[in-house]
């Protein structure tokens, strides 16, 4: 098998990075990118070195989006389907995100539009250098907010400033997307990369991958979920946590006053 070009994957513990590879065409996918990233995000998944992943892109775009050739043939192709097509799995591109364990963070590093504007959305945690911008670009194309951008952005943004930044499809810039809420942490750009990799090792060295990853699943689940139940389900999740080793290991090591030494995600070897 040949090794994957359109994406960079590599791991530097407890950090996964996975660079989107094609700087010529603003990093824009094809169907090989996606599959590829798809395929990076698994290995990380199943890696116990790596605590948290960061998606960024190579040269001075983060994505923008279906390459032009892509797009087309989608366009094109896309009378042929039906609305009764389903699948097992739930419909957008990127919200297998959702279902990985571990923190995943975009290190926006210049334009997101269309699917790259999505792939930020849909991760965790976003940092963005001074030098990025987001863009929807949907509305533009006769198209919705789609691939989970009209369930996740107001609940990011709020209603108001989702319904302009999706209808509008306007250049967001970095400090307008910090200000709004879309972006955590704002950057210097030649600074960007470490801070997000300074990000997943201090919650790997003071944080319980278990804890995130529960936490996790419950913000996501939560968020279209009545108080009564998400409460009920919290209360079941926490007594199970208490049963667990890094329970008993966190306090351990606030009493003796050390860094602690939580056990982490992935495969057993």
């Amino acid at each position: 098998m040949s090794a994957p070009t359109d994406i960079i994957y590599e791991v530097d513990d407890p950090v996964a990075i996975i660079r989107l590879n094609r700087p010529d065409k603003l990093n824009a996918f094809t169907h090989e990118t996606l599959t590829q990233l798809r395929q990076a995000v698994e290995q990380a998944q199943h890696d116990r070195r790596v605590v948290g992943i960061i998606i960024t892109g190579e040269g001075r775009g983060f994505c923008a989006g279906l390459d032009a050739e892509v797009l087309e043939a989608t366009a094109r192709g896309a009378s042929s389907r039906t609305a009764e097509e389903s699948s097992e799995e739930i419909p957008g591109l990127f919200t297998y995100l959702w279902a990985v364990e571990k923190p995943i963070i975009a290190a926006v590093n210049g334009v997101a539009a269309g699917g790259g504007f999505v792939l930020a959305s849909l991760c965790d945690v976003r940092f963005a250098s001074s030098d990025a911008s987001f863009i929807s670009i949907f509305s533009k194309r006769g198209l919705i907010a789609e691939h989970g951008t009209s369930w996740i952005v107001p609940r990011l943004v709020g209603t108001g400033a989702a319904l302009d930044m999706l209808w509008s499809s306007r250049k967001i810039q970095a400090d307008e997307a910090y200000r709004l809420g879309l972006v955590q942490y704002l950057t210097e750009p030649e600074t960007l990369l470490q801070e997000a990799c300074d990000y997943v090792r201090e919650l790997a060295a003071m944080v319980s991958p278990g804890s995130m990853a529960h936490t996790k699943r419950l913000v996501y689940r939560h968020a279209g979920t009545m108080y009564e139940q998400a409460l009920r389900e919290a209360d079941v999740v926490q007594w199970q946590a208490l049963s667990h080793p890094d329970a008993v290991e966190g306090v351990l090591s606030y009493i003796e006053q050390r860094a602690p030494l939580f056990e982490r995600l992935g495969d057993k070897k």
